[in-house]
């Protein structure tokens, strides 16, 4: 029994062990700072501008400050490629590190100071400058996370930026209401800007990560070029390449659609705000919580192929436990049940897909890769619905809604499904999901 009881504290310790390493810590760390200016310019900046008396339709506009992090593709390779001088010595990704957070703190600022009353222009481009800011910042923070965790680590590692991002733009969020509430929004904006800190001492305290690649400074612009255009014809060159660019652009349109339209069926349901706070905020908040520490195991036990597939299939299902919903009416019950659901199965899925993402870029351009296979994961999904969600709503109602978005998930899962069974998934991948000497767990078993 003794025997029995010492094992099973082993598996446990087993389990818990890869959260505490320093690179997972690392990556909670930098999720922290890259959750916190996209808080700044979503529910926190739609707050004071609503509380200074702005137009709903000016509101609305503002969200032209998120299309900047789908553009981050188009300077990446600056940070990939680019030797800053002076600063440069500390390491390529340091120095951007240091260099961009220091951005943020500025733009941040900027925004603090900018009166929407008086000159709402100001303030719009005050939230770009942002946008730009933080979309650098997730830029270098991603590429640092990828490169500083193990491939084995990848998964918790996900995991752990995961759970920092959340905590990270719901403190800024808490921060900025509770300061603006007593100060004004000013002071609460420049008090947020301390969120920029964590990533930035991460870096000061571990270094250059051990798995960057240096590449040779870039003079010509033949070379140049080459930092733009090497990354991607990289990545075009790997058997599969294309169908896995698919599976990127369309494995996440149905959960994208049906996500952002839950809002709209519980008020159509007659939801109180009390029972959307309870069930929406407070259950998804812990469903999502053990879906990432529950995804980080599992990745780790099954490996990346069986993981992700399983992580595509419950992103299809929780969508069909919204159309449930919706058939059945106000029911506290079902909401619970389907919010908890589809919190636990986006925790799981970031965390697993997001290893997968990681795992494809090359060490060499990972600034660059990941910054374009973010962007292609959320563009399509944000078209689609800020364009047809509405309109489908209105003409089919939640319940077909709903069951077109679980349909729409299945072509992510055949395409992935095809990957695995003909070795696509493996002869696709990029040298940061490669195991090399040194990337191993030291346990004789991994």
């Amino acid at each position: 029994m003794a025997e029995g009881i010492s094992d099973e504290r082993r598996s446990l310790w087993d389990s818990v062990r890869p959260y505490l390493e320093k690179e997972s810590l690392a990556a909670f760390f930098l999720g922290v700072s890259s959750g916190f200016p996209f808080a700044l310019l979503a529910s926190t900046l739609t707050t004071r501008l609503a509380q200074d008396g702005i137009e709903k339709s000016t509101v609305t506009a503002f969200t032209l400050a998120f299309f900047v992090y789908n553009l981050k593709p188009l300077w990446a390779w600056i940070i990939d490629g680019v030797r800053l001088p002076v600063l440069g010595v500390l390491g390529q990704r340091v120095s951007w590190m240091l260099l961009i957070g220091v951005l943020v703190v500025a733009a941040v600022f900027n925004l603090a100071l900018a009166d929407p009353k008086a000159d709402i222009y100001w303030t719009a481009t005050s939230a770009v400058l942002l946008g730009l800011a933080g979309a650098s910042f997730d830029i270098v923070i991603d590429a640092y996370r990828i490169e500083t965790l193990k491939p084995y680590q990848l998964g918790v590692g996900s995991g752990m930026s995961q759970y920092g991002w959340r905590i990270g733009a719901a403190a800024a969020g808490a921060v900025a209401l509770v300061v603006a509430e007593r100060i004004g929004w000013s002071a609460a904006y420049m008090a947020c800007a301390v969120f920029a800190l964590p990533a930035m001492l991460t870096v000061i305290v571990l270094g250059e990560p051990t798995r960057h690649q240096v590449t040779a400074e870039k003079r010509s612009m033949g070379e140049v070029w080459q930092s733009i255009a090497g990354p991607f014809s990289e990545f075009f060159r790997r058997n599969g390449a294309w169908l896995v660019l698919a599976f990127i652009l369309v494995h996440k349109i149905g959960d994208t659609l049906a996500n952002l339209t839950f809002r709209l069926l519980f008020n159509d349901l007659g939801f109180t705000n009390d029972e959307i706070a309870l069930y929406d905020v407070g259950v998804g908040f812990w469903a999502l919580i053990v879906g990432v520490f529950v995804g980080g195991i599992l990745y780790a036990k099954l490996g990346l192929k069986r993981s992700v597939l399983i992580a595509l299939i419950l992103m299809a299902v929780s969508n069909l436990s919204f159309a449930l919903l919706a058939a059945a009416g106000h029911s506290n019950l079902g909401m619970a049940g389907a919010i908890g659901f589809e919190n636990f199965a986006s925790g799981y899925g970031g965390v697993v897909v997001v290893a997968y993402f990681s795992a494809l870029c090359d060490l060499r351009f990972t600034a660059a890769q990941y910054a374009l296979i973010s962007a292609g994961a959320s563009i399509v999904g944000r078209f689609l619905t800020g364009t047809t969600a509405g309109a489908l709503i209105e003409t089919y109602g939640y319940v077909d809604f709903y069951l077109l978005t679980t349909v729409i998930a299945l072509p992510g899962i055949a395409i992935f499904w095809w990957m695995m069974r003909t070795g696509l998934v493996d002869a696709a991948m990029g040298t940061a999901g490669e195991v090399g000497e040194g990337d191993a767990r030291d346990d004789p078993e991994i």
